[in-house]
């Protein structure tokens, strides 16, 4: 179902008043509304009883969630690229979901592909309720227009093997994501805590996915694969009022352990700094501030801003001194809610790949 213009308008207007932002976040404002109250939506605590597959699905009573993917590709030449596809699920109020117009949710993707020299992405919105968007937890699929992932048919594991599909003008991809591995709880089984105030998430990763398929920039066709990672996270308040952003990295290490890792920044004072360091085998250790060292290197100059493209990341306990690279520093996110969000390069005691979402500059 087709959205008419003057209903388009106002769902993003209606967006972006949830979101509290204006066209270009600023650096004195939670990002994107995320630090603004939920009294009236369901708090994130700790000692929640994961349920597979029914997480994979909606969370009525929470503000916001997403489904979020990130690829690094390479064709049979060794040229790289990244893929990044997310869906976001936003609560207007803490009511069950209705169908019809009567739905209060609305539904925005994301979806980008990038190179060394090349960076498209585009953004998609609706209405709940309607048909254009939503998720199903089995089989699993999360579509919006004709932006989809889901599950194969006949698969008893609905994240065991996937088809996505997206594009916009200048890019398309098709890919498969496969993985017999468990998927992983992120921070304390599940509860990933964002602030010392308590602010939290609830968030669960499946890193261990291999991708294949075709990707197609500015009429060009790669045929290329590598690994993939799918985040969940749903929350009512993720940040406080006083953080600004996050910087978040999702790194596959060539010995096949991953790292998860993030810093929120505050106005004043320390960023909230915590990871997870996993296992070849899917074993987990949950990384708190003094375990790990993050420092941005070096910026580049994008769309008016000064960002941090080169980073070092130490983790003493694990052996672990590197440095990520951008594969392409102008990886600029230039949606109605902007930020950077790109692959990067590792180098130094592990090689690699991954991503990293920096929000709120």
């Amino acid at each position: 179902m087709k959205i008419k213009p003057l209903r388009l308008g106002v769902l993003l207007w209606v967006l972006w008043q949830l979101s509290g932002c204006d066209d270009s976040p600023k650096n004195t404002e939670s990002f994107a509304g995320l630090g603004n109250e939920a009294a009236a939506f369901t708090p994130v605590v700790p000692g929640r009883t994961f349920s597979f597959p029914a997480d994979h699905g909606p969370h009525d009573g929470f503000r916001i969630e997403w489904w979020y993917v990130t690829a690094n590709l390479k064709d049979d030449q060794g040229q790289s690229f990244g893929v990044q596809w997310t869906l976001f699920r936003n609560a207007l109020k803490a009511v069950p979901e209705q169908p019809g117009w009567g739905n209060q949710t609305i539904w925005l993707g994301h979806a980008a592909v990038t190179s060394a020299y090349q960076h498209h992405a585009a953004e998609r919105y609706a209405r709940g309720g309607v048909g254009q968007a939503g998720v199903s937890a089995t089989p699993f699929s999360a579509w919006i227009d004709d932006w989809n992932f889901a599950s194969q048919s006949g698969t008893e594991n609905p994240l065991a093997d996937l088809q996505l599909h997206a594009g916009g003008q200048g890019f398309s991809y098709q890919l498969r994501l496969t993985s017999s591995k468990p998927l992983v709880l992120q921070g304390e089984q599940g509860f990933s805590q964002k602030s010392e105030q308590g602010q939290a998430s609830y968030y669960y990763s499946q890193p261990f996915f291999q991708a294949a398929g075709s990707l197609e920039i500015d009429g060009k066709t790669w045929q290329v694969s590598g690994p993939a990672w799918l985040d969940r996270e749903w929350s009512s308040q993720p940040l406080t009022a006083n953080q600004t952003g996050w910087d978040w990295f999702s790194l596959h290490l060539d010995n096949g352990e991953q790292l998860m890792l993030f810093r929120v920044r505050e106005k004043e004072g320390a960023s909230y700094l915590t990871g997870t360091w996993i296992g070849a085998d899917g074993r987990t250790q949950t990384l708190h501030q003094g375990d790990i060292s993050l420092t941005p290197l070096a910026s580049s100059d994008v769309a008016g801003r000064k960002m941090p493209t080169r980073w070092s990341i130490k983790i003493p306990g694990k052996g672990l001194d590197i440095t990520t690279v951008a594969l392409n520093p102008n990886a600029w996110m230039a949606l109605r809610i902007p930020y950077w969000e790109g692959p990067v390069q590792v180098s130094g005691s592990h090689a690699g790949s991954g991503y990293l979402e920096m929000t709120g500059y």
